[in-house]
């Protein structure tokens, strides 16, 4: 078989795992039928994306969103409550995505700088993908107490992430988002 045949498929195949792997912090909450999957999170991310301002690199912003949680294919999706530091699963992420990346040459480069620059969040496009992520979550984290009918259920994610969000117009969603959540809250929307 030819190598960059091969290559392609195997690329497929790694990234073809997040299109099934369940975000951990839902399964780990007791959440009734998680749906989202790590793929619908960078989906939706990768969308976001349109709405960035102008002075944005959007090439950068898609590719970065697309990138951003691509270890999780090998690694799993870690979150805070694993009992892994920051630290290790960091170093666990860099070692898949130096491994991964090293088979397809510039572009392999390429997805590479992308997930460093997103993890060190040394650009404008790294800093607005990080809020992208947090602000994912927090809307996740409504839809699934809206779904469930579970107001409140969610309120640590909330407690834990909203300070994170840096960027004036997504803080101004996020506070729309929390608007949202308090309506189902019958002591609030009465």
């Amino acid at each position: 078989m030819d190598d960059k045949i091969e290559s392609t498929l195997d690329f497929m195949e790694f990234t073809g795992r997040l299109k099934h792997m369940k975000r951990r912090g839902w399964e780990m909450h007791k959440t009734p039928e998680p749906y989202e999957t790590i793929s619908g999170h960078m989906y939706r991310m990768g969308l976001l994306c349109f709405l960035a301002p102008e002075d944005l690199d959007h090439t950068k912003l898609f590719k970065m969103s697309l990138i951003h949680d691509l270890a999780e294919a090998e690694i799993g999706d870690i979150t805070p409550h694993c009992g892994i530091s920051p630290e290790v699963k960091h170093k666990m992420e860099d070692d898949v995505m130096v491994k991964f990346c090293a088979g397809y040459g510039k572009k392999g480069q390429e997805m590479l700088d992308l997930f460093k620059e997103y993890e060190k969040q040394e650009s404008p496009e790294a800093l607005y993908i990080k809020d992208l992520d947090v602000i994912d979550l927090l809307e996740q984290a409504y839809e699934y107490e809206k779904r469930d009918n579970t107001p409140g259920e969610y309120d640590g994610f909330f407690d834990n992430q909203r300070a994170k969000v840096k960027n004036p117009f997504w803080k101004a969603v996020l506070h729309e988002i929390e608007n949202r959540r308090n309506k189902l809250r019958p002591e609030v929307s009465a």
